[in-house]
């Protein structure tokens, strides 16, 4: 009796070609596990392509609802986006997708865990790394990193074996997409001169092709969790549906990005992402209006070591928990209404407003009511500027002014 097998299935290229390739080189019984994260529009046509490819047994995964709760809010929270840019959303499903990968094998009692993953990407390691942490004696098999076959010869071994893909030789684009967004890579798109074509783009419109009348839309947050659209209360599933709809009807969420991969090699991506963008827009309006100056700071580093956490694949980890902890303490007061405005790909934050905001008009007016204490302003900048005045007199070459004059004295 051959043994066990879960691979994780996305009904592309690489994972449906691996199902005959795991029989063949394995002898393997292979069942396929696809995680709906938001990119599965058909659980019962995967369910049937991959047992007509060959698989023992197909299970799919309604995973959307955690995936937004328990991967994606976080990650909103602590306004997570990788080199300034990418907010992440292949990195932030894979996780979720491997521990459900772990779930099913030891319930299956599989020996062995696949993906469909390549040598030169990221999510090999993303895979791996949280499947060793939670079956630490899993085998881990990945077929399209030791097949040794190109991107064309996988479509010229699909058509072989009549293997159905979504794919044909000349329009080799590798694309992955969930509810957080869409990634498109490969063919034209690896020269990072080129112009991405309008072909790869299918969540937003072009600048160009918005509409003329901007639209506006107001988002509600409770500590730092978005909870309502134009004032209709929604669960985070359905929000970011809509707003994924809205923002790309007007062009938002577009990136065109050449970032560093975890495994040292540099890679051109094309991202589409309109909830992602315009919600890490507002939450980082909220935060600027309810978080002080030094939090807001501090965060920032915090922020940029959960991004990078995140992209690497380190999920389930002790450093992520604990960062977890510092960001859910400071959204305790990120609470409000955000309104954007949406027009030919600009997302702009036009009001801003929270019970809890650090903003004071009475402070900030110039006008009648101003309550500033502007008689404390010179003892305040005396005190501030008396080291740099005490330095400049005692020690008179770190004047610029002073060093300026020297320089000229000694021509």
């Amino acid at each position: 009796m051959s043994q066990k097998v879960i691979l994780a299935y996305s009904g592309g290229l690489d994972t449906s070609v691996a199902i005959r390739w795991l029989k063949e080189n394995y002898d393997y019984d292979v069942i396929a596990v696809t995680v709906d994260v938001g990119s599965e529009k058909d659980s019962a046509a995967v369910k049937e392509k991959a047992l007509q490819v060959g698989a023992v047994k197909a299970v799919v995964v309604d995973a959307k609802e955690a995936f937004v709760k328990d991967y994606i809010f976080p990650a909103l929270k602590a306004g997570a986006v990788y080199e300034n840019v990418y907010p992440m959303a292949t990195s932030l499903a894979r996780p979720l997708i491997a521990k459900i990968l772990t779930d099913v094998a030891q319930e299956e009692d599989a020996v062995a865990i696949a993906h469909g993953c390549t040598g030169k990407g990221n999510d090999q390691v993303r895979f791996e790394v949280v499947i060793n942490a939670l079956a630490p004696k899993m085998k881990i098999v990945a077929p399209a990193r030791e097949w040794g076959m190109t991107r064309e010869e996988t479509i010229k071994y699909a058509e072989k074996y009549e293997i159905p893909v979504p794919v044909k030789s000349g329009h080799a684009y590798s694309v992955d997409e969930n509810i957080w967004g869409r990634s498109v890579e490969c063919g034209v798109l690896e020269d990072p001169w080129i112009e991405p074509p309008a072909e790869v783009y299918a969540w937003t419109k072009s600048s160009i092709d918005a509409p003329d009348q901007a639209a506006y839309c107001e988002i509600s947050f409770e500590h730092g969790v978005p909870v309502a659209l134009n004032g209709i209360a929604m669960n985070g599933l359905d929000l970011i549906n809509e707003l994924n709809q809205l923002a790309g009807l007007h062009g938002i969420g577009r990136i065109d990005h050449v970032e560093n991969r975890l495994v040292g090699i540099k890679s051109r991506e094309i991202y589409e992402a309109p909830a992602a963008v315009a919600l890490l827009v507002a939450h980082q309006a909220l935060e600027d209006l309810t978080l002080a100056k030094d939090q807001a700071r501090f965060k920032l580093k915090v922020t940029q070591e959960f991004s990078d956490i995140i992209y690497n694949g380190l999920w389930f980890s002790a450093n992520r928990l604990d960062l977890s902890a510092y960001i859910d303490s400071t959204q305790r007061f990120v609470s409000g209404l955000v309104r954007l405005k949406l027009s030919k790909g600009n997302c702009i934050v036009v009001g801003r407003k929270s019970p809890y905001s650090l903003y004071a008009h009475s402070l900030a007016t110039y006008e009648k009511g101003d309550q500033f204490d502007q008689s404390a302003a010179p003892g305040f900048i005396h005190i501030f500027g008396l080291p740099v005045k005490t330095q400049a007199e005692l020690q008179p070459r770190f004047n610029i002014s002073a060093e300026k004059s020297d320089k000229g004295n000694n021509k």
